[in-house]
């Protein structure tokens, strides 16, 4: 492969008037695959970088915040790559329990069946079958976008070797008393039938209603209020605060609850506020978390009065009612037996919903396993204290902190059976035995597995370690764990991010999962919105890679991504970043044509002219630039970087100056073939982790060599020349300030016009062709007569416009137009002059009031300049 990259440039080289990226993405993509570029040795001598993409769900699709971060992980692997490390980019898919087990019950459904028709062990080989014929579409749109991901190593986290790391780690916490069984209150979806963590909870504020029902009669009547007026069916008490002299008379006593005919006890208890409301609260232990709690303070019992579909199960009239048929009979039992004090409808409030199927939860009591976090989160905090792991932006730390050192008891058990069951068998006389790997399940009569499976995020949790072998201590796992770094979304910090900071720290005697986080924010529409289908807003990059091309789709996202900031894209920008990719494709196929070279040794600083110890000086300052940048996450700041170094100063500018010398031909003209072929070998490489199709194409064109993907990345030779950037800037600014005048009178950008410039005396002088052929400047020529002289950067550039513009025209347009800003200033000096006005008026009348003052007064300068520039008429 070295021996390959360094093949001499090929003799004539030449590439199509246009660059067409479907007709080069997947052949190049197929050949750097099959060529080994991105398979990781763990044998390799060379320093490891590891990264491990966030597993999409198998039920899922390239979407745009995908290909977002695919490409933030790509361009650092690549660099990296090139920086001569032995770089694993490891892919894999989540087996997504909620969501596949829907997908294919959804699918059961269209023929008339359940997944109870099946059996468990015929619909779970139904979901396999699934996958294999239509699970994981993700892998063929990750070739398409170009991921330098190692497909040898690719994982599921139900393959074998990961359910073994499953099973290992649930045997270790249960062992070591970190894993427990217990009912306590979970968030309970009656749509997908299981329990859901806090964090798969996804709240919106709804429309409902807030009634005030009264409790008891006469002077031992409490009012409560409650949204969920179904759920008084199970209350086991009224709670007032301990210090509330309004309700002291009846703690201890005993109320009656209506329609059911049971009385209840007034306890007293510190959680209630007495400011809200009416100071008092129903307690229902088995359908609210803070109810559970005050249950548990005082004995109460728990009377679970819905089924696992939210459907009522205490006898009387409401029996076998859905939970919101319930609510709306029960109001109207309550206001029939004037029990209703007060009703508020429709009540906004926050309402938390199931994120995977969007229905309403359910807080349920409920038999479940548990893992007790206390000692694992505290591990996952003091590693990011005291620096072994750095999350990136460090503002972002304090949400972590937030999160985990806040951390309740993780519910890791769900009613599914798609997922990694739950290891654990149970006796016929009340025995539980938890089964490692390597064990054998109990047997006999009278011995069942339990029937739950585990939380997706317990595998996906093992994901930095159980990927590379473990539990077995692999060569992989010795070369390339810990991960360099984690690229992910802040939205998943505490899904993900702080499971498998827990996990690798706790199977792996304290080493965290990865030295940096470094987070990034969502994808929005150009608007800052979200974006969604029901928006209609939602993008498939797939359509946007077909029109422009897989390049301009990652430069797009590149070059809005800010660390942990979301990134607002619209069409127009991918179209703008097609353009950049059609300039570099263009300003090479001319620099080629015209003698671009790389072969030869780099001409000596005295051979070079300005120009050429110019831009060698501003490339080389670019490379330590996108260092910087990159070791910072900065992709947006480099990707700026890099755009206008290689639009402006190497193709409008450079390329530019340099065109008089290559058609002069001669010894000048060979060194600055060489010089522009340095720069274009140098930008190319500085810009193939982002753009990695476009440059791989000129590039190996370029050089002859293999491939830009296992070229060496570009070291700052410290090579810079300041005197050259002042030489050159001066040429810019009278160029610029030219250029202007031009556009200012109504010259077409190609119009010539003689000229005289005077530059003797300035370091200018040698630059004067270049400067001519830049503006489109004639000699002088006979009869020349300078109606324009513009003094610019120690220099006269005096412009005979007498056969180009009608200067009286001219003249009387600029005057109108200065009448027009000079009305403007009055009447904005006016208005911000009157104490009256300003009195009234809102700050940000005002402020647009000194922005149009502001622009009049820029505009009076600019056009009474242009009138001073002008011959008279």
């Amino acid at each position: 492969m070295t021996e390959n990259a360094q093949q001499q440039p090929a003799s004539n080289p030449e590439l199509p008037t246009q660059y067409a990226p479907a007709e080069v993405e997947g052949k190049l993509y197929e050949r750097w695959v099959e060529r080994g570029y991105f398979t990781a040795d763990p044998k390799s001598e060379k320093p490891p970088f590891t990264i491990v993409i966030p597993p999409p769900n198998v039920t899922g699709s390239l979407h745009l915040g995908h290909a977002f971060e695919h490409t933030l992980i790509d361009a650092l692997t690549r660099r990296k790559r090139m920086q001569g490390y032995e770089t694993l980019w490891q892919p894999g898919m989540d087996h997504a329990g909620i969501a596949t087990q829907n997908v294919v019950e959804r699918e059961l459904a269209k023929e008339g069946k359940s997944r109870h028709d099946l059996g468990r062990e015929a619909f779970v080989e139904r979901v396999w079958q699934w996958k294999a014929e239509s699970g994981g579409q993700i892998s063929g749109q990750m070739r398409r976008l170009g991921d330098g991901v190692d497909w040898s190593r690719e994982r599921f986290t139900m393959d074998e070797g990961l359910s073994q790391a499953v099973q290992t780690i649930f045997k270790k916490l249960f062992d070591d008393e970190l894993i427990y069984r217990a009912e306590r209150i979970i968030n309970w979806c009656p749509r997908c039938l299981t329990a859901i963590s806090d964090i798969e909870v996804e709240y919106q504020d709804d429309d409902g209603e807030l009634v005030s029902i009264r409790y008891g009669e006469g002077d031992t009547a409490i009012v409560v209020a409650t949204t969920r007026a179904e759920t008084m069916l199970g209350d086991t008490a009224v709670a007032v605060h301990p210090d509330d002299e309004r309700y002291a008379h009846l703690v201890g006593t005993e109320i009656e609850l209506p329609l059911t005919g049971r009385r209840i006890p007034v306890v007293a208890d510190v959680h209630v506020d007495p400011e809200f409301g009416t100071g008092a609260v129903k307690v229902t232990p088995a359908h609210d978390p803070n109810d559970f709690e005050i249950g548990r303070r005082h004995d109460l019992p728990s009377l679970a009065v819905l089924d696992e579909r939210g459907v009522i199960t205490a006898h009387g009239p409401f029996q076998g009612l859905d939970r919101f048929e319930a609510r709306s009979a029960i109001v109207g039992a309550l206001r029939a037996d004037g029990r209703i004090v007060a009703e508020k409808r429709p009540y906004t409030h926050s309402v938390g919903h199931c994120s995977r199927c969007k229905t309403t939860i359910e807080p349920r009591l409920s038999l479940q396993w548990w893992v007790k976090v206390g000692p694992l989160a505290q591990a996952a905090g003091d590693a990011v204290r005291d620096g072994s792991v750095n999350i990136h932006p460090k503002e972002m730390e304090s949400r972590y902190f937030g999160w985990v050192d806040n951390l309740h008891d993780w519910c890791i058990s769900r009613q599914l059976w798609w997922g990694h069951r739950i290891p654990v068998w149970y006796g016929p006389n009340g025995e539980v035995v938890c089964v490692g790997p390597d064990e054998q399940p109990p047997t006999g009569e009278g011995w069942t597995q339990d029937t739950d499976v585990l939380d997706t995020w317990f595998s996906s949790g093992l994901w930095p370690f159980s990927t590379l072998g473990w539990p077995e201590q692999t060569e992989s796992l010795e070369k390339f764990y810990p991960n360099s770094v984690l690229v992910t979304g802040y939205d998943i910090l505490f899904f993900w991010v702080a499971r498998m900071m827990m996990f690798g720290l706790y199977a792996m005697d304290g080493t965290p999962p990865f030295h940096t986080i470094a987070l990034h924010g969502m994808v929005r529409d150009q608007f800052g919105k979200k974006m969604s289908k029901s928006y209609g807003n939602a993008v498939n990059p797939l359509d946007w890679m077909d029109t422009y091309g897989s390049d301009a789709v990652r430069f797009t996202l590149a070059r809005g991504a800010n660390p942990g900031v979301d990134v607002p894209i619209g069409e127009d920008w991918v179209q703008a970043s097609r353009n950049f990719a059609n300039k570099i494709w263009n300003a090479t196929r001319f620099a080629l044509m015209n003698g671009a070279t790389v072969e030869g040794e780099l001409p000596s600083s005295e051979q070079l002219s300005a120009a050429d110890r110019w831009i060698l000086s501003r490339l080389n300052a670019t490379v330590a630039e996108v260092d910087a940048y990159y070791e910072d996450y900065q992709f947006s700041k480099l990707s700026d970087a890099l755009y206008h170094f290689a639009w402006d100063e190497v193709f409008d500018w450079y390329v530019e100056l340099s065109k008089t010398t290559y058609f002069a031909g001669g010894e000048q003209a060979r060194v600055s073939g060489r010089v522009l072929g340095e720069v274009l070998d140098v930008t190319l490489r500085l810009l193939h982790p982002i753009v990695p199709f476009v440059t791989e194409t000129l590039w190996t064109t370029l050089t002859g060599k293999e491939s830009v993907v296992i070229a060496d990345w570009p070291a700052d030779s410290g090579f810079r020349d300041s005197a050259a950037e002042k030489e050159i800037e001066l040429v810019q600014r009278v160029v610029t300030e030219v250029r202007r005048f031009r556009s200012d009178q109504g010259l077409q950008p190609g119009q010539k016009v003689p000229a005289r410039l005077t530059l003797d005396g300035t370091v200018l002088a040698p630059h004067e062709a270049a400067i001519r052929q830049l503006l489109r400047l004639q000699p002088e020529g006979e009869g020349f007569s300078a109606t324009a002289t513009l003094p610019v950067a120690g220099a006269t550039v005096a412009l005979d416009l007498s056969g180009t513009i009608d200067v009286g025209a001219e003249r009387k347009r600029l005057a109108k137009d200065l009448a027009a800003a000079e009305k403007e200033k009055s009447q904005a000096t006016g208005k911000l002059g009157n104490e009256a006005f300003l009195a009234k008026a809102p700050d940000n009348v005002v402020d647009k009031i000194r922005a149009r003052l502001s622009k009049a007064e820029e505009d009076i300068a600019r056009i009474t300049a242009q009138l001073d520039r002008l011959p008279e008429a």
